[in-house]
């Protein structure tokens, strides 16, 4: 492939992890590049994911490149379930998925993504999950030259990275009173925040995910926050995440002991809460968890001057007392134009996936776990103020 006005082209498919594994030092930097990418399309975030989940002989991330300079990247992974796909590295457990697109050559990368995907897709349907409106898959989703659709997926809420006084600004008068009356107690009690270290991270995770489990103990907890890949997925990518700037793990400490922790990523436009734990203590204290774990993060995120802090998927309604902005993601689907069949076929797949789904919260509200299987949303990404 050729553009002899800036230089040559070229498009390769990486499907060897150890390949994966050396572009870390480029992918950095694209990913730095990219204005739209989120902490979940990080190398770190991305490769530990791999080493926990992935499949071999299933990695599929399609590189683009000028002059050897990386100037697109999307990372992919082939299942055979329920039907051939090529679906987001990352799975599960990762909140959003996005294209890697150099934001200084934003055509010619999204260009040459499309034809090396187009090529990787020979017999596949690409279905992308939890694309977010302004991502750049969007612009790949524009100049595909097979089939497409695109269906929504999940609702995210949104706030303005800014301090927790600017936020409780934009509450109703009582709202805002009883908001600055918890911070008070919080204060009250000495509950210090610490930030840990690249070298204690092992240590705030286990801590966090320890204080997790007891905080959903009999409360049916996510079984996956429980197993052991995923405790190491997220000290092996958060240690590397934690020395870039692009993480933090903080804890809660109170009369000498942990009784909190969470766990949040960032990128150029975006921070947000991961996971958390609380010792059950808190709640007999009438601490408001939520506020102060949401005063960290707001503090983190204002001073880094990043746009958006995100209080992920789910429209809860006490999320509504901070006046968030809701964000529908959206859920791509494409294909060569002689697997229509196939893509139809996944369409209905996930309208009667849907429909299961919704009967099962309508008829059985207390179902909401069921729920979430039904409709494979990611189950392990949290928002830092309560969604499970």
């Amino acid at each position: 492939m050729n553009d002899d006005r800036r230089g040559r082209l070229t498009v390769t498919l990486c499907r060897d992890v150890a390949d994966f594994a050396d572009l870390a030092a480029e992918w950095d930097a694209l990913h730095r590049r990219c204005t739209t990418a989120t902490p979940f399309q990080s190398h770190a975030w991305l490769h530990s994911w791999w080493l926990s989940y992935g499949v071999p002989g299933r990695l599929r991330v399609v590189l683009a490149r000028r002059d050897g300079r990386l100037i697109g990247a999307a990372p992919l992974m082939l299942v055979h379930r329920p039907m051939p796909l090529l679906v987001p590295m990352g799975g599960a457990i990762s909140d959003f998925f996005d294209i890697l697109v150099d934001a200084e050559d934003t055509r010619a990368a999204v260009t040459a993504l499309e034809r090396g995907l187009h090529r990787a897709a020979s017999h596949t349907v690409v279905d992308l999950r939890e694309v977010r409106p302004d991502a750049s898959a969007h612009l790949l989703f524009e100049v595909w030259p097979g089939v497409r659709s695109s269906r929504t997926d999940s609702t995210c809420m949104e706030l303005p990275a800014e301090p927790i006084d600017a936020l409780i600004a934009r509450m109703t008068g009582s709202r805002a009173q009883r908001a600055r009356a918890k911070l008070r107690r919080i204060d009250t009690l000495g509950i210090e925040c610490r930030t840990a270290p690249v070298h204690h991270v092992s240590g705030a995770i286990g801590n966090l995910l320890a204080l997790h489990e007891l905080q959903w103990l009999g409360r049916g907890v996510n079984p996956e926050h429980l197993r052991p890949r995923f405790c190491s997925h997220l000290v092996r990518s958060t240690r590397r995440m934690v020395r870039d700037g692009e993480a933090s793990v903080r804890e809660f400490v109170l009369d000498g002991e942990v009784v909190a922790a969470d766990l949040s990523y960032r990128s150029a436009r975006l921070t947000g809460g991961y996971l958390y734990g609380v010792h059950p203590r808190l709640r007999e204290r009438k601490v408001d968890v939520s506020m102060m774990l949401l005063r960290e993060i707001a503090r983190e995120a204002g001073d880094l001057d990043h746009g958006v802090l995100s209080l992920l998927r789910g429209a809860e309604q006490y999320k509504n007392h901070w006046g968030p902005v809701p964000v529908v993601n959206r859920r791509l689907l494409l294909a060569r134009s002689g697997l229509e069949p196939l893509l139809r076929l996944r369409e209905t797949q996930l309208t009667v996936r849907d429909r299961a789904a919704e009967a099962v919260k309508s008829r059985v509200p207390a179902a909401r776990d069921w729920r979430s299987r039904l409709s494979e949303l990611p189950a392990a990404g949290m928002a830092f103020i309560g969604r499970t």
